[in-house]
């Protein structure tokens, strides 16, 4: 295990972020000026890079980040590497927004659409990134859902499941990207969430699930969202969760 810490949400650097672990790698970058895709295509060919290096030597990466729009540079640093994989997506969220279907413009919630090949000039094609089929992403544990969301869902390939039910489900048949937006977790359980949901499991239902998932040996890399505001967060119930997982 190479544990990565990517302390931004979305262009913003937040060096107090506390995001659980205590990481081996670091990634910053120099930002540079004008749009927020150019600047976050920046950060995330550092961290593809990092991704990169850490499978090359036979690790499983495990990055703790800000945000959900990191996967797009962990995944690009995956297919770096020479392999395909596939995605088990877990968020409160569908995170399958468009530019043109946002009504808030908040680019968080467009990661997975973008993962899945939409508009690659926005940010794919600058990072090398590859459209991952639908039909190969899984999202766990979505219940806050936006009616362009539901639309599309509704006619996608991507396949949904609750965390109670997914350790059961049909998972990608590649290598496994599994990304895990903490806000996927019921509210009691996580202090501070930036985008509460209500009605999500318990950590040790979240626990067993991914616990089930990393047993199955195809797991090529996982992330954390570390997805709440860092004065509120109460992080040693979040510490032992992730520890107990990537430990198993």
């Amino acid at each position: 295990m190479t544990a990565i810490a990517v302390s931004y949400h979305l262009d913003e650097h937040l060096p107090g972020l506390d995001i659980v672990l205590h990481p081996d790698q670091v990634v910053t970058a120099e930002l540079p000026s004008g749009g927020a895709w150019d600047r976050l295509a920046t950060l995330y060919t550092a961290v593809a890079r990092a991704v990169s290096a850490a499978a090359t030597d036979g690790t499983r990466p495990v990055v703790l980040c800000g945000d959900c729009c990191t996967a797009l540079g962990i995944v690009a640093g995956l297919q770096a590497t020479g392999r395909s994989v596939g995605i088990v997506w877990f968020d409160a969220h569908g995170d399958v927004q468009t530019p043109e279907t946002t009504t808030s413009g908040y680019l968080g919630g467009m990661p997975l659409r973008l993962l899945a090949g939409y508009q690659p000039d926005l940010i794919a094609a600058k990072l090398g990134l590859r459209p991952v089929p639908e039909d190969q992403i899984l999202l766990v544990g979505a219940r806050d859902l936006d009616p362009p969301e539901m639309s599309y869902l509704a006619t996608s390939a991507i396949r949904q499941t609750d965390v109670t039910a997914s350790a059961d489900a049909d998972l990608p048949d590649l290598p496994l990207y599994v990304h895990v937006d903490l806000d996927v977790l019921d509210p009691p359980e996580v202090a501070g969430l930036r985008y509460p949901a209500p009605g999500g499991p318990t950590a040790a239902q979240l626990a067993e699930c991914l616990g089930s998932i990393l047993a199955t040996g195809r797991v090529a890399a996982i992330a954390f969202a570390c997805t709440w505001h860092a004065s509120q967060i109460q992080a040693a119930p979040v510490r032992q969760l992730i520890e107990g997982v990537i430990n198993r």
